[in-house]
């Protein structure tokens, strides 16, 4: 059983910090989805797919990874670079 850990992504249509800080435990998916013969929608017997554990630190995820006996990747994150600017450049 495998798991990757990562940072919670910023969404584009926020513009708030709220839970940016929280690290999240997710399982890779052990077969692919496939689409039910009778209604059309996709989905697999892997119920693995459906768990995603939050974390206050990336800490916590990985031991949490090891005391059960994951194999969890960690994805970092990359620094966030604010564009300071002022409204009047928008005119130069």
């Amino acid at each position: 059983m495998s798991a990757r850990i990562y940072q919670r992504p910023k969404n584009a249509m926020q513009s708030g910090k709220a839970l940016l800080d929280q690290w999240i435990l997710e399982f890779v998916p052990a077969e692919a989805k496939r689409p039910d013969p009778l209604m059309g929608w996709s989905g697999s017997g892997d119920m693995q797919q459906q768990v995603k554990l939050n974390f206050p630190t990336k800490d916590e995820a990985v031991a949490y990874a090891e005391r059960y006996g994951i194999t969890a990747m960690v994805h970092s994150t990359p620094p966030r670079r604010l564009k300071l600017q002022a409204y009047a450049d928008n005119f130069r």
